[in-house]
């Protein structure tokens, strides 16, 4: 049980760690399409970056194929502007055709993300066989932090909307428009050559 709580804690801490703000940068470009009532889809948009999180994490700790660190690096933000960019061109339409995009985008980001974060998890369970559980609690505490950070999006979004009357098209735009800047200063710091 103690290690449950260990890996599930690291989960956790992995996604709510401000200092690796990519992760909330991008739960916010993917989520701010949704409205609170559509938190069923926000649900399977988080479970599938979980997936492709875990399935390249899984990947890398077994030593099934290897990427150099410096393109997830650089490829982790330039999602993050591909996101906010797709919200901001068509923050004007109706978002059924943005939702489904967004589920597209979270499964690739989560791929790219389980690389960034695979030597630090190779290094926490060592080189042994013993990784799938690990593994698998490790990404339950991902998922757990990314329905808190989801949840806190989308109750900022329906209070600015029903309460302050912000129209959701503005809604989008702005938040879509500060990731998009935010991020274009993390690949310019990435730029690798």
């Amino acid at each position: 049980m103690n290690d449950f709580i260990l890996y599930f804690k690291m989960g956790l801490h992995h996604v709510l760690d401000f200092s690796a703000y990519d992760h909330l940068l991008f739960l916010i470009v993917l989520a701010v399409v949704f409205s609170f009532a559509q938190f069923r889809k926000v649900g399977w948009l988080v479970t599938l970056f979980t997936i492709g999180h875990t399935v390249t994490l899984a990947c890398a700790s077994y030593g099934v194929f290897s990427v150099q660190m410096k393109w997830i690096e650089f490829l982790i933000p330039v999602s993050i502007i591909i996101t906010g960019t797709v919200n901001i061109l068509t923050a004007h339409k109706t978002s059924v055709g943005k939702e489904n995009i967004n589920l597209i985008f979270a499964l690739f980001f989560g791929l790219i993300h389980g690389f960034g974060f695979s030597n630090y998890f190779k290094m926490m369970v060592g080189k042994g066989d013993y990784k799938l559980f690990p593994l698998l609690e490790f990404a339950l505490g991902i998922e757990a932090a990314q329905l808190l950070i989801i949840s806190g999006i989308l109750l900022i979004g329906f209070a600015l909307q029903n309460l302050f009357k912000v129209r959701k098209r503005d809604w989008i735009f702005v938040c879509s428009s500060i990731v998009v800047g935010f991020s274009i200063q993390m690949m310019l710091n990435r730029v690798f050559w």
